[in-house]
């Protein structure tokens, strides 16, 4: 089987006037099928870099990226555009819903740009089984600002489901929301990560790592640390202790 990513040495520059800014630097990694990796690092260590790179939105300077087994750097911008629909999900910190459309019609969007096309019947089973992953399906057909946050956030999640990808990429996924709400959402991906998705997720918080598997922490465009997570946090374990914790708070006198 492939691995889902294979860099080696990765590099990538930006030439602005006369400097040329080094953001990647000879970066070598390997993610195997089923693997939940958090990357970390201070502003301007490279990590949002790498992840444009790993999702095909930005293309390296040298080095090679197989993506599921695909050589990217061969590919055209039309083709770099279709194995994005096809092998990645995106989730990002802003949910980037359209206000305007119900839930159900978000997760849909990525299917009606699919090769070969998906007829409308299936696009709307495969939306409302997206949608049912993340247990929303009685909110298919409310609007955004008919959600919480937390459950605008597992509708861009069902979104980069729905075309069942190699990958699911996450961007500061709970940046916006509260405790719990970041907690629960955790607990989704590391049930979507038991049934055997792999997930590449961007964080500086230290706390969300822990629910992953691995941490690449990076600095200066460099991998400085690559390892699994010793006590790892199970998203049902700590909600318990967050509401007998807000319950004991309650009772106090």
């Amino acid at each position: 089987m492939n691995a889902v990513i294979k860099l080696e040495n990765v590099q990538k520059v930006y030439h602005t006037g006369e400097v040329d800014v080094h953001a990647v630097r000879g970066v070598s990694l390997q993610i195997e099928p089923g693997e939940f990796v958090a990357v970390m690092g201070a502003s301007g260590s490279g990590k949002s870099t790498l992840m444009n790179l790993i999702g095909c939105l930005d293309r390296s300077t040298e080095g090679s990226y197989l993506l599921d087994g695909t050589d990217v750097s061969k590919l055209n911008r039309d083709e770099l555009a279709d194995i994005r629909n096809q092998k990645i999900g995106f989730v990002f910190q802003g949910f980037n819903l359209l206000s305007r459309t119900s839930a159900l019609e978000n997760v849909e969007l990525p299917l009606l740009y699919s090769h070969p096309p998906i007829h409308g019947r299936e696009q709307r089973e495969r939306a409302l089984g997206a949608l049912d992953i993340v247990g929303l399906t009685d909110r298919a057909y409310h609007h955004p600002n008919q959600l919480s946050g937390g459950q605008q956030q597992r509708v861009a999640i069902a979104r980069a489901l729905v075309n069942r990808p190699a990958l699911l990429l996450a961007d500061e996924p709970t940046g916006n929301l509260d405790s719990q709400t970041s907690i629960e959402i955790m607990g989704v991906f590391q049930k979507l990560n038991q049934d055997g998705i792999t997930l590449v997720m961007v964080t500086h918080e230290l706390d969300i790592a822990q629910y992953t598997r691995r941490t690449v922490v990076m600095r200066d465009g460099r991998i400085v640390t690559d390892a699994l997570v010793g006590k790892r946090l199970k998203a049902e374990t700590e909600l318990q202790r967050l509401r007998e914790a807000q319950q004991a708070v309650q009772l106090a006198p």
